[in-house]
């Protein structure tokens, strides 16, 4: 069995790149690594790691987006008939095999489909990452961080925060940050839409996963991420964020989206039996 992973490059910084690296090749897996560079102009130094057998390294200026890049890897990966895939972000780190638990603990329940370890943040906090499905209004409120006296009771909530941190539990949203994709569920539901730049993207296909398997938060084992939200700051990044929300929204339902809250209320139901 080949386990295969795949990280998305733009003007990635080669430091940050290589401790990434390092952390997935300390599996004891025989792991296949996919490097997508989406920058305009091919890093020699970076294109010089694919001289390791274990790294495959794509040069794909034309910039498809986040998702669309991936599925470039997805797709090898498929067609040589790997099983499992991870996809991680160029800001992620961590020591020991975490690869391996996490596989173990997908081939043993083979209704899973998706599964995200536990994140956290370079000070060792954890970054609230699962969620129910969102509304605009959730989003809004997850922006603008108004008013006070309703954002904490919602972001509590919303972001699953009351729930006890080391529960293993069913998440309709994971984070793409690093993710374990089944494969074969994978050919079952499609890869990343590739309408998502950037944004959105993987909470659109955590939804179509988890509507036909199970898409799992898995914090017994941990990862560093360096979260940085971009679109909080950038007013370009701001505005692919707004144009991936309306897309999102389009696809799935503005206010009329009777299947997000039959999917929200059986999330919570599972903390309550």
């Amino acid at each position: 069995m080949i386990v295969s992973a795949s990280i998305v490059l733009y003007n990635t910084d080669l430091d940050e790149l290589s401790k990434a690296i390092g952390s997935i090749f300390q599996t004891s897996c025989d792991l296949q690594l996919f490097l997508i560079d989406n920058s305009p102009i091919q890093n020699l130094n970076i294109s010089r790691l694919a001289e390791d057998s274990r790294i495959k390294y794509i040069h794909n200026p034309s910039n498809p987006g986040f998702g669309a890049a991936h599925n470039i890897a997805i797709e090898q990966a498929v067609n040589a008939g790997h099983i499992y895939h991870f996809i991680v972000n160029p800001d992620i780190y961590f020591s020991g095999d975490i690869i391996s638990p996490m596989i173990e603990y997908m081939k043993n329940y083979s209704d899973v489909g998706m599964m995200m370890p536990q994140i956290l943040n370079l000070d060792g906090s954890v970054q609230n990452l699962p969620k129910l499905l969102p509304s605009p209004y959730s989003v809004l409120m997850r922006k603008f961080k108004r008013p006070k006296s309703f954002y904490i009771d919602f972001i509590n909530r919303y972001e699953l925060r009351f729930v006890c941190r080391d529960l293993i539990y069913n998440a309709p949203v994971l984070s793409g940050c690093f993710t374990l994709l089944n494969l074969i569920a994978i050919k079952d539901v499609g890869m990343y839409d590739d309408k998502f730049f950037m944004y959105f993207e993987d909470w659109d296909l955590s939804r179509r996963m988890h509507e036909k398997y199970k898409t799992i938060y898995f914090p017994k084992v941990s990862v560093f991420h360096g979260y940085d939200s971009g679109a909080n700051s950038n007013r370009r990044l701001f505005k692919i964020f707004i144009n991936s929300a309306i897309v999102y929204f389009n696809k799935w339902g503005w206010i009329w989206d009777p299947n997000r809250n039959t999917i929200n209320k059986k999330t919570l139901a599972q903390f309550t039996e």
